[in-house]
């Protein structure tokens, strides 16, 4: 199991896409992946890193794959869970045998990589997302290029591959929101998108033209329209560093977001309004949330080194998620067989 101590960064492993949804051998599972806690000694092996799948119970974890520093973000491949990528600070490294044995794919020119997307049609299609552009991979993650035509600037924290239309790539950069319509090819800025940082971007599983983005130093943005165009949707984050967001996977009216100093915010009318949840939160500093996929009107939340807690009642009250002392870095959903 787990220590308590241990810095983390969490996402849910969901049911696989439809290809792969009739395998029983599927699971919806959380995940952590991290690169320290607070309680790392001076070490040149980062002995608090790793993957991290939740047991049985809120609060049993169990470690799978390489200790490697900045664990970013992971990602498997929703035609094929049984590939797995984390994106890591020295570059991306992969398993294609369910997490039994893991390679790094990137060269040393590749590295501080932030979030990996994978064409859910075509699993040789992989984007994924660095401080120094866009990396992708059309063998399945044997080769890379960079695909940085177009991008005003390169430095980008947030990749989406449309699941209607696999051509279709969002990103969030430091520039705002980029669109490409050709896997890759070129990048084109979406019109009325903030112009800050987009620190986070998730889209509705409930209503697919929803999607929510969080910046730096502009609060939450809100589209409805499948991307298209922005707007600001709540006037109580105006301003802030947004880090988390999250949308109900079963009911499009329900999303929150969070942020530096911010706590958490929650919206059950589309964001229209918004209602301050921080109240018994172990820290007002929050790095990370996602709705849980099994359990429906779940929602978890990680702050910076003071835990990771969980709310079963809309932000009513909190429960601990057994994960203090985590600088939880993402939250998402893939799917993994069990």
């Amino acid at each position: 199991m787990m220590k308590r101590t241990i810095f983390t960064l969490i996402s849910f492993l969901a049911v696989a896409s439809a290809s792969v949804a009739s395998d029983s051998a599927i699971k919806s599972k959380l995940f952590t992946a991290f690169a320290m806690t607070k309680a790392q000694q001076a070490s040149s092996l980062p002995t608090d890193s790793g993957i991290f799948l939740q047991g049985p119970g809120d609060g049993a974890w169990d470690r799978i794959g390489p200790v490697i520093q900045a664990m970013n973000s992971v990602a498997s491949d929703p035609s094929d869970p049984s590939k797995i990528f984390i994106a890591c600070g020295n570059g991306i490294v992969r398993s294609l045998d369910n997490g039994a044995s893991w390679r790094m794919v990137t060269g040393w020119r590749e590295s501080d990589f932030t979030k990996i997307s994978i064409d859910p049609r075509n699993g040789d299609n992989i984007y994924a997302a660095s401080v120094w552009g866009v990396s992708l991979s059309r063998d399945g993650g044997e080769s890379w290029q960079a695909a940085n035509k177009g991008l005003a600037e390169q430095y980008c924290r947030c990749v989406i591959v449309d699941e209607r239309n696999s051509k279709r790539v969002l990103l969030g950069t430091d520039d705002g929101v980029y669109e490409s319509r050709n896997r890759a090819e070129s990048w084109t800025a979406v019109r009325n998108s903030p112009k800050s940082n987009i620190l986070r971007m998730a889209r509705s599983g409930a209503d697919l033209d929803l999607w929510i983005a969080g910046t730096e130093g502009e609060g939450v943005f809100l589209s409805k329209n499948d991307g298209k165009t922005w707007e600001s949707a709540s006037s109580e984050l105006e301003g802030t560093n947004v880090y988390a967001v999250a949308l109900n996977p079963k009911t499009a009216s329900k999303m929150a977001a969070g942020g530096w100093v911010a706590g958490v915010w929650m919206s059950d009318d589309r964001g229209k309004t918004w209602k301050d949840r921080s109240a018994g939160l172990p820290s007002k500093n929050v790095t990370a949330m996602t709705y849980d996929p099994v359990h429906t009107d779940r929602i978890w939340v990680s702050t910076f080194e003071e835990g990771t807690v969980f709310s079963d009642d809309n932000g009513e009250t909190w429960k601990d998620g057994n994960l203090d002392g985590a600088y939880v870095l993402d939250m998402d959903v893939i799917p993994v067989v069990d």
